[in-house]
């Protein structure tokens, strides 16, 4: 779920409340089908260190990535502006090790605890400063941890998103190895053929 504090009103949160009811009925959002929530379970293990692990999940929506996390054996903190998402999350994950906060992506409520893993799907490209958002979060992660960041740019009229040179020219100064994971051409992710630019990153930090 999106979701950037500063720009945002009380009227877009309500917005995303509104939207909570519907928001898995998007093949990538809800996974319900099998064959696109195998292929997300594939990328993500990829993504994800081999032993169980703290997750961050920010912008986190209804949980459906934290759900298949929490499945391989991580355990999952996720976070979403939206109070309806995170009831949707936490009865999704009803059971598992997992916690659901109410807060900003951007400025995630978790005050000292640090995460081997921070998760962000379709944020980074909404936020007004990502260079310094992607700093913070670059803090909240412990040594030897791991930024996944799954972003791309949508349209091509008026096309919005970040590119992946210029998150990767972002990510520079933060140190670390930087891989691009093209996504594109995976159809299995979306339930259909895309035509933009969708990607995956992760860096080791």
């Amino acid at each position: 779920m999106t979701d950037d504090r500063d720009g945002m009103t009380s009227a877009d949160d309500a917005d995303w409340d509104a939207s909570a009811a519907t928001f898995d009925d998007e093949p990538d959002h809800g996974l319900r089908d099998p064959d696109v929530r195998d292929a997300w379970a594939t990328r993500l293990r990829s993504w994800l260190p081999g032993s169980a692990c703290d997750v961050l999940d920010l912008g986190c929506g209804t949980g459906s990535l934290s759900l298949l996390a929490a499945e391989q054996g991580h355990r999952v903190t996720g976070v979403d502006l939206s109070p309806a998402m995170v009831d949707r999350a936490r009865a999704k994950l009803a059971g598992r090790d997992a916690a659901f906060l109410v807060g900003d992506a951007a400025a995630p409520p978790v005050g000292a605890q640090r995460f081997d893993v921070v998760l962000v799907r379709h944020v980074l490209w909404t936020l007004s400063d990502p260079g310094r958002v992607l700093r913070h979060w670059r803090g909240l992660v412990r040594p030897g941890g791991r930024l996944v960041l799954v972003e791309g740019v949508w349209g091509s009229i008026s096309p919005v998103g970040i590119p992946a040179e210029r998150l990767r020219v972002l990510l520079a100064p933060l140190g670390g190895r930087v891989r691009v994971e093209p996504l594109s051409e995976d159809a299995g992710l979306w339930g259909r053929r895309v035509d933009d630019e969708r990607y995956a990153v992760v860096c080791l930090v």
